[in-house]
């Protein structure tokens, strides 16, 4: 009767551990990788749904100021710059409505970076009403900047006025953690020239 020698079996179990540790670190770098592409396109899809949102907003831009809830006018209806405060603030047309409440068509929107994260708030009513809760777009933002073309030159700030409601291109440029700088152009329909 013939059977397996210790040797022989020390030298089976140590090539099998050698495959299994294999499997393992091919499994586990496999598992690292995808969670990696899931991170990234999880990234993607905040900074696409920020863009669409943006877009949406600046094409709908419509040239009326608001009041806060303390009923201070707006310094026009299409303001922004940079600073602490406020990224941006308009009032913009189209403001979906399918229940059919009683209320205005036009939706004041403003965009501002507060704590690392752009963050996207609205009111519920155009004049004399409280910001809404603020909607998270994009975390990681280290630095934000945003700029107006009008009649050929690039302006940091931005008020509208009667002569010139809006520019003809906004472009933000945002410093994000792990992915860089982003730079971004919106056209706008109807834009001073």
């Amino acid at each position: 009767m013939k059977g397996f020698t210790l040797v022989e079996m020390l030298v089976a179990l140590f090539i099998f551990s050698l495959l299994a540790a294999a499997g393992v670190t091919v499994m586990r770098f496999t598992l690292d990788n995808q969670m990696a592409v899931r991170s990234r396109m999880d990234r993607l899809g905040d900074f696409q749904r920020a863009r669409a949102l943006l877009k949406g907003d600046l094409e709908q831009a419509a040239p009326r100021r608001t009041r806060d809830e303390a009923g201070t006018p707006a310094p026009g209806a299409f303001s922004g710059g940079p600073g602490p405060g406020v990224l941006l603030a308009l009032t913009r047309r189209g403001w979906d409505n399918p229940d059919k409440v009683a209320r205005a068509s036009l939706q004041y929107v403003e965009y501002r970076v507060v704590d690392g994260r752009l963050e996207r708030r609205s009111r519920p009513a155009l004049d004399g009403a409280q910001l809404g809760e603020a909607q998270q777009l994009i975390d990681g933002v280290q630095a934000a900047d945003i700029e107006f073309l009008s009649q050929g030159a690039w302006r940091p700030s931005w008020t509208s006025s009667a002569s010139a409601p809006t520019p003809q291109v906004v472009r933000l440029t945002l410093r994000l953690k792990s992915v860089g700088e982003i730079r971004q152009l919106f056209l706008l329909p109807g834009g001073a020239s």
